[in-house]
């Protein structure tokens, strides 16, 4: 890639960080500190945000204005246990928006596939890497969450292994080391599938949505989504449902457990 295009990722993120900084901060707090700064600093703040608005607003949906239809009362966890997966994720968040930020100055510097306009590629292409991309994000997230060292690094998060420790909150409560990891084949996607940007950015904040969705214990029963019904299993076996978005890896390599037989075996 030639300097010329390159400056449309720098371009970019430049208006990312308008956008969110400008609109948040005074300006001569953050307008004189480094690009790649900025750019942590913006994906702090973003991240945080969606952090809590899914949260809060999941919360809600789920506890209070369907209390006692989508889950039974024993089900609800306590706000102790919510303030505690609120300060795991809080403390790790920092650590977290440092991946994202790394990412996007290789982008910027042209050390991976990523393009930036959908029209230098096509729709088709765009659309066919894109499967590419979620499809190995998918099978790599499986395999780590199966390593036995990984179990071990994991354990934060697996403290909430219950109807009544879960919460939306939970999404991010990990050991920051681990919380990077969950982000990393997003990263490594880039090397090897022509990405476009955006759609990678897009999709690493879409985490942060899915993931609070996915530890509310409500099962959305949507084939073949890898739904909250699936992964409270994860959680309180930790020897089924490894999968990320769907439960194709877990059907492929016979790790699927299936929350209605879970029902079915408690009548």
């Amino acid at each position: 890639m030639n300097d010329e295009y390159l400056h449309l990722f720098v371009n970019e993120t430049t208006v990312y960080n308008q956008l969110v900084l400008g609109s948040l901060l005074p300006k001569k707090l953050w307008i004189h500190i480094p690009h790649l700064l900025q750019g942590w600093l913006r994906n702090y703040i973003a991240a945080t945000l969606v952090y809590f608005m899914s949260g809060f607003l999941w919360c809600y949906y789920v506890y209070h204005f369907r209390r006692n239809v989508l889950l039974p009362k024993d089900a609800i966890p306590s706000r102790k246990s919510m303030v505690l997966q609120i300060y795991v994720a809080m403390k790790a968040m920092p650590w977290y928006c440092a991946l994202p930020t790394v990412s996007e100055y290789m982008v910027e510097n042209g050390w991976t596939r990523c393009f930036s306009r959908i029209s230098d590629v096509g729709w088709f292409s765009y659309a066919l890497n894109l499967c590419f991309y979620l499809v190995l994000v998918e099978f790599e997230i499986y395999w780590m969450h199966r390593k036995p060292l990984y179990k071990y690094l994991h354990a934060t998060h697996h403290i909430y292994n219950k109807q009544n420790t879960l919460s939306p909150f939970a999404g991010l409560a990990f050991h920051p080391i681990d919380g990077i990891l969950q982000a990393v084949p997003h990263v490594v996607a880039l090397f090897l599938v022509p990405t476009h940007f955006t759609t990678h950015l897009g999709l690493l904040f879409i985490e942060a949505i899915w993931t609070a969705n996915i530890h509310d214990c409500v099962d959305g029963k949507i084939w073949p989504v890898m739904g909250a019904g699936y992964h409270t299993i994860h959680h309180t076996t930790y020897r089924h449902n490894y999968g990320h978005y769907t439960i194709w890896m877990d059907w492929m390599f016979g790790t699927l457990r299936d929350p209605t037989e879970e029902e079915t075996k408690k009548m």
